[in-house]
């Protein structure tokens, strides 16, 4: 499979998708201030998450990417993405 940039195609609504994300650090537990970069995340597309007149659609576009617990993300965080394979 190869990674599809999000200015060529977009997951269908709801999709879930394999995700890269170029910038992504997560701070690692505790307080040291450490990080780990994290490029790749399982996320799930969300087409027109924002209202048209809210803050966040005009700051960070429309869409939206699901994860789980905090790895909501913006949608200009993701660049690539992918299908998810078939299970085995």
């Amino acid at each position: 499979m190869n990674w599809i940039s999000i200015a060529e195609q977009l997951p269908a609504d709801k999709q879930k998708v394999i995700c890269y994300l170029p910038d992504n650090h997560q701070f690692l537990p505790g307080k040291t201030g450490e990080t780990r970069f994290e490029p790749v995340l399982i996320l799930r597309f969300v087409a027109d998450f924002f209202a048209p007149e809210s803050k966040k659609h005009i700051k960070n576009g429309p869409h939206f990417w699901l994860g789980e617990g905090l790895s909501n993300h913006y949608f200009s965080d993701v660049s690539h993405w992918m299908p998810m394979p078939e299970a085995p």
